[in-house]
């Protein structure tokens, strides 16, 4: 196990970074803290009234947090899920003069490479998935209690996964026998139970990332920092969004669309685009990691990023 963010390639770095078109004097939010590859990347851009609030769930995210946190006085760190940005800025007085904000979505490097977060089905380890270890109930809690039927939903759902109620079934079946508590016992199991392979992809990655997905309410939480994003913002201010699934980007794409439509009214109603109220613009299409960032690092594949600024 390491804290050390040098073993954590921040995805997308330059670019989400040139995004939030730094002020430097401005103050920002990295609501995914992480191993603080982009902290440390917008700290670089700020002179010594700019400030940075860094969140995340993760304990030992917010160790590496104050450790920065003693190094620099101008990045504080809170241990908080993203959906609490409203509370946690709102109590620094800082609402709507954040410049920018960060969110990158999803599961860190670090958290799949430790064997014990149980992240992963590339290693043996206990069977827990959960991002703030310190609350809530883990993988292998909810695969014991869950009704067949809810565990092939989120299966299906989350993972699109078509095999998902052959997987939910042959997870209830084995529980009957011997609970499911290791990582190694449910990639086995799901292997076993999908009748068809891809070559490219490992039988249980849906299923692993449909279990993570639903045990931090990952899906819930983005729609919640969005909503509550544009009460944070300056005008002007940059909201930069990676994620790395198809829902994940989908609910963001969704947002970004509406809020900068403004409002739903009936079609060929005689209104300029401008009175619509539109409170975003979207800033360039939508981007992609490049090959050479590829090659050193595989998962940013998936990463998808977007940007929009708050127009009032």
């Amino acid at each position: 196990m390491t804290n050390s963010h040098s073993k954590h390639a921040s995805v997308l770095l330059n670019e989400a970074v040139t995004a939030l078109a730094i002020q430097p004097d401005g103050l920002y939010v990295d609501a995914t803290f992480g191993r603080g590859g982009h902290s440390r990347k917008i700290l670089d851009q700020l002179d010594a009234s700019g400030r940075l609030l860094g969140l995340d769930r993760d304990p030992q995210a917010i160790s590496v947090g104050q450790v920065l946190a003693a190094e620099d006085p101008r990045f504080s760190i809170a241990h908080c899920a993203f959906s609490e940005l409203e509370q946690v800025v709102f109590g620094r007085l800082w609402q709507q003069r954040v410049n920018g904000i960060l969110l990158d979505i999803g599961v860190s490097s670090p958290q799949l490479d430790q064997p014990e977060r149980g992240f992963s089905f590339l290693h043996d380890g206990p069977l827990d998935m959960r991002m703030d270890t310190s609350q809530g109930i883990s993988a292998a809690q909810w695969l014991a209690e869950a009704e067949e039927s809810e565990i092939a939903s989120v299966i299906k759902e989350l993972g699109e996964e078509r095999f998902g109620k052959r997987i939910a079934r042959a997870i209830c079946e084995q529980r009957l026998e011997q609970p499911l508590t290791t990582t190694r016992q449910l990639a086995e199991l799901v292997d076993k139970a999908s009748p068809v392979k891809d070559k490219f992809k490992h039988p249980a990655t849906r299923t692993f990332q449909a279990i993570r997905i639903f045990i931090n309410d990952e899906l819930g939480e983005l729609t919640q920092v969005l909503a509550q994003a544009l009460d944070v913002l300056a005008v002007g201010g940059r909201l930069v969004v990676i994620s790395f699934h198809s829902l994940e980007d989908r609910i963001v794409k969704r947002y970004f669309r509406d809020q900068a439509k403004g409002d739903d009214l009936p079609a060929h109603f005689p209104v300029r685009a401008a009175e619509l109220n539109p409170r975003l613009k979207i800033i360039g299409k939508a981007i992609r990691a490049e090959e050479a960032e590829l090659a050193d690092n595989p998962r940013a594949r998936s990463a998808v990023m977007r940007v929009a600024e708050k127009l009032a």
